[in-house]
């Protein structure tokens, strides 16, 4: 179904016109061909329709979906409340140590149990993801509910599982037609489909959260939900505080799916370019070999020796494209993007597609080469078209986490590991399976002790 080209928005009631192009966002090809097909070469808007004014049509070529109010920080809307989670919630997680020393060496001790994980394959064929999954939410475990796991946790494992589960449903076909037309959610058997991975997500949030909160302990803070239930006793009786169960919950939410998923899925395509790119993979040990030596744990500050290696990373998340999307804007006032008049109130989405595979910018867009980050001398140089965290009031909020972790699991795993595929296993595929995240299709690998 076409759209009317024009350069305004206004209301009228014609959402059905939203289905064909929000289901294309779920191909493999992802949003960076959304844009050319439907003429937005410069690509840099997609418009969303909020779901409570069901009379909102955009007459553009850009693709729409409807959203809804939303508790927590990532998708709440712009105002008082998502201000004020948003300043606790930084608060918080500079408290715990995000950008420290203190979080820092947790990162690498949680590295080395991940090699340790590794190393306990002895060198045979295995999927990294879950050990890599384990690794990551320990860290954003650490922070939220105050401790970490073992790798053969029961309980920690069924969350993981539960939450890779609600990313593939919730990004499925069915979900996104229910997106675009809020009704079909009203049936029985769709809603069911489609809401129960994240009902139990929550539920088994809500369970962890009601048991930590009987210990707390208003002196000593031991965690994200101990300050976030000191804020709520301290604002008790005040109308306007936002500070309460739910979006403590959400918040929770946020943090954890967020925190575990981007982060873990960076590293499976990291090790994935290395077993397409042994080259570079040898010239990643090399560097850590000159730098760091084969018995220091890596710290951040060997990142300023490390120009190569730090390409490595960049290019990493530059060709994994991991959230095309981004996160979900939204006008506070009319305006004008690129000749569109966007008026209030209307749900706004940066395609991060079209910065970081722009062939004006990058000399190889669709190709993972690590050059795109090192100057003529091969010294690091970050580009201004490097966008993964994406930019603005809704910037992920754990940049400087996610950049602490790559850095200290990548290097550490190149440390102590060779990866490689057998001789007559295939290699693993580059294309994405598209969720709400760009994931890589599973694959095996063998992490041979150096």
């Amino acid at each position: 179904m076409g759209m009317r080209r024009s350069r305004k928005l206004c209301s009228r009631s014609l959402r059905i016109l939203l289905i064909g192009p929000h289901l294309n966002c779920m191909k493999a090809s992802g949003s960076l061909e959304i844009t050319k097909e439907y003429g937005l070469q410069s690509g840099s808007i997609v418009f969303f329709a909020p779901a409570e004014k069901a009379s909102t049509e955009v007459n553009t070529t850009a693709p729409l979906v409807s959203i809804k109010k939303c508790w927590g920080v990532v998708t709440a809307k712009y105002g008082q409340s998502w201000k004020d989670l948003r300043r606790f919630t930084l608060s918080t997680l500079r408290d715990f140590g995000m950008g420290k020393k203190s979080l820092e060496e947790r990162v690498g001790e949680e590295a080395g149990y991940l090699c340790d994980a590794f190393q306990s394959e002895q060198g045979q064929l295995f999927d990294p993801h879950y050990k890599l999954n384990t690794a990551v939410a320990n860290i954003i475990s650490f922070i939220v509910f105050g401790d970490r796991f073992d790798y053969d946790d029961y309980k920690f494992q069924k969350l993981l599982n539960l939450n890779q589960a609600m990313f593939e449903v919730e990004s499925g076909t069915m979900a996104q037609i229910a997106t675009a037309i809020p009704w079909l959610a009203k049936l029985p058997g769709l809603a069911k489909m489609i809401y129960r991975p994240h009902v139990d997500v929550l539920e088994y949030l809500q369970k962890i959260i009601s048991d930590h909160q009987k210990t707390w302990n208003p002196a000593c803070t031991r965690d994200l939900i101990d300050a976030f239930t000191l804020q709520m006793e301290k604002a008790k009786g005040d109308k306007e505080n936002h500070f309460n169960e739910k979006n403590l919950l959400f918040t929770t939410f946020d943090l954890f799916t967020a925190g575990s998923e981007t982060s873990t899925t960076t590293l499976r395509w990291g090790l994935l370019y290395m077993l397409q790119y042994p080259d570079v993979q040898r010239k990643v040990q090399e560097e850590i070999d000159k730098v760091i030596g084969k018995s220091r744990k890596p710290v951040m500050a060997d990142v300023l020796q490390m120009s190569y290696t730090n390409a490595v990373i960049h290019e990493i998340q530059r060709c994994a494209d991991l959230v095309p999307l981004s996160l979900i804007h939204m006008t506070y006032r009319d305006t004008e993007v690129q000749g569109f008049s966007i008026p209030k109130g209307v749900a706004v989405c940066p395609n991060l597609s079209s910065v970081l595979k722009d062939e004006k910018v990058w000399e190889k867009p669709f190709q993972f080469y690590p050059e795109h980050f090192l100057d003529a001398d091969g010294k690091f140089v970050k580009q201004e078209a490097f966008l993964p965290f994406s930019t603005g009031r809704r910037a992920c909020l754990g940049e400087r986490l996610a950049r602490m972790e790559l850095f200290l699991f990548f290097t550490s795993l190149l440390q102590r590991f060779s990866f490689q595929i057998p001789d007559g296993e295939p290699c693993p595929r580059d294309d994405p399976i598209v969720y709400i995240v760009q994931i890589p299709h599973p694959y095996k690998l063998c992490a041979k002790i150096r």
